[in-house]
Order: C-alpha cells, then sequence, then structure tokens
C-alpha cells in the first residue's frame, strides 16, 4: 500500500532474515548485541507463514520483497528465565496496512520458532481506506471519519480491495 518507489530496485526474497525455526531465531539473535533484540524490529509473515525481521526502520514491503503478505508490524524481544519471548507485537505497517485479525498468523510464526508471546497483538493499528478519496486512514480513538476528506470510514477492514 505504500509509494510506488518503494517496490522499485526491491531484492528477490525482501531484505527481511528468514527465520523459520528456533535455530533460525538464535543465528539472528547471536549477530545482534546483547541490547539490540530488545529494540524493536520490523516483521512481516510471508504468505509461506514464515516470520522475517529486519532492523526497525526498514520498510516492511522491501522485508518482503514487495510480495502479499499474512501480517507486518513492529516486534521487540526479552529475556524471561534465560530464554527469548516476544514483549512487544503491533501491526504497524504503513506499507501493508494489516488488519487486526490478522493476529493468528503472527501467533502460528512465533510458535513454529518456539517464542512465547503474548495473546494478541500489544499495540493495535486499525486500517481504512476512505470510500470517498481512497486515502489511507489510521484510525484513533474509534473516530472513524476520513481525516483527509471527513468522508465516514467503514467500520470493517477494507484497504485491500482484492481481500
Amino acid at each position: 500500500m505504500g509509494p510506488v518507489d518503494l517496490r522499485t530496485g526491491l531484492q528477490p526474497g525482501g531484505t527481511g532474515r528468514r527465520i523459520g525455526s528456533a535455530a533460525d531465531f538464535d543465528a539472528w539473535v547471536a549477530e545482534r548485541s546483547a541490547a539490540d533484540p530488545a529494540e524493536p524490529f520490523t516483521f512481516v509473515v510471508g504468505t509461506d507463514g514464515v516470520l522475517r525481521l529486519a532492523p526497525r526502520r526498514s520498510e516492511h514491503v522491501a522485508c518482503a520483497g514487495g510480495g502479499p503478505v499474512l501480517s507486518a508490524g513492529e516486534i521487540a524481544f526479552g529475556r524471561d528465565a534465560g530464554r527469548w519471548v516476544v514483549d512487544h507485537v503491533s501491526n504497524h505497517s504503513t506499507g501493508y496496512c494489516p488488519d487486526t485479525g490478522s493476529w493468528p498468523a503472527v501467533a502460528r510464526a512465533l510458535d513454529q520458532v518456539g517464542l512465547e508471546h503474548p495473546s494478541g497483538f500489544t499495540h493495535e493499528v486499525v486500517f481504512r481506506r476512505c470510500p470517498g478519496c481512497r486515502e489511507h486512514n489510521i484510525v484513533r480513538e474509534d473516530h472513524f471519519v476520513c481525516v483527509f476528506c471527513h468522508t465516514a470510514l467503514p467500520e470493517v477492514w477494507n484497504v485491500d480491495p482484492s481481500a
């Protein structure tokens, strides 16, 4: 959903590191400083159900190589009883504008890696496309009104017309 110029020159397979197992996650963590994994990272869950991680300021579209995703957002890890766990996870991605209902795909990808995680997004972002001007909106405080043209926004997620 993001700017067209972001989709030019994308790397096949994306820039995100594929994390399909506990061993993949352990190798990824080993490449970082002790404080680094506690910082939020960009993530996507590809249509293959696999988690991909990239530095926080990375574009989600680049992380995924421009392809479709099941979910996207930001994620942070912490230590609990000597093991890595998910501390925070959101669906905040203006490149994909995922619905809050995309959580089960994230949970399955994290379960596949063996990472303990919350029961849902710790911060949910509500995205809607305006039926009037077609702009993307972030709905705040349940105020379903387009910030650009003041048209009422639908209660149901409508960002991807093909979904």
